[in-house]
């Protein structure tokens, strides 16, 4: 049974557009690299890259290497959404939007998207890497993030959540409730499961 949703991700590939920003962490750089290869050389020209990681790299210098009109190298995601924001906001008609690596970086870099008004065809997604979610606790609405287990303690309230496949696109996170509402301490074994 497939939850309706559960987002779906395709590889990346090209969108006629003017003007093309690309977003990835982690794996998600290799992403980029992989669909460089279908690409002709001057179509990052008109690119502009944010890249997260904690510092540079070997991937971090292979997306340099492309030569894209600009270039961002951000230490995370929260510091790199102001800088996705402010681009979306400065973009002309014809922008692309491609986002790959973690489920949290799609979901909140999808948000912010969504929020400037960005046509969902206008935007393309790769997960690759880990399967960390972000979880939104029903209970408390507090966000947990990088959440690896299941069940998962709510990083609020601390309730003991079971971590659903429904994902709420308007929050980019999936929904924990908790596991055992009428006995609170009987919490199954903790078993690493998005890892």
């Amino acid at each position: 049974m497939t939850i309706p949703s559960r987002p779906v991700y395709e590889n990346l590939h090209a969108l006629a557009g003017s003007s093309h920003l690309l977003v990835a962490d982690g794996a998600g750089g290799q992403a980029i690299l992989d669909f460089a290869r279908q690409l002709p050389a001057d179509w990052f020209a008109a690119a502009h890259i944010i890249y997260v990681a904690r510092s540079e790299n070997a991937t971090s210098h292979a997306l340099q290497a492309l030569r894209p009109r600009q270039w961002h190298l951000a230490p995370s995601i929260p510091s790199a959404l102001p800088r996705l924001s402010k681009v979306l906001e400065d973009a002309h008609m014809g922008l692309r939007l491609y986002l790959a690596g973690t489920e949290g970086l799609i979901g909140e870099a999808m948000q912010v998207a969504l929020d400037a008004g960005i046509d969902h065809t206008a935007i393309c997604t790769e997960q690759r890497g880990s399967l960390v979610r972000r979880m939104q606790c029903v209970h408390c609405k507090g966000i947990s993030e990088n959440v690896t287990t299941q069940p998962s303690q709510c990083a609020h309230c601390g309730l003991w959540l079971l971590v659903r496949d429904h994902y709420s696109r308007r929050l980019g996170a999936f929904q924990g409730v908790c596991i055992h509402a009428e006995e609170p301490t009987n919490i199954p074994p903790v078993v690493e499961t998005f890892v």
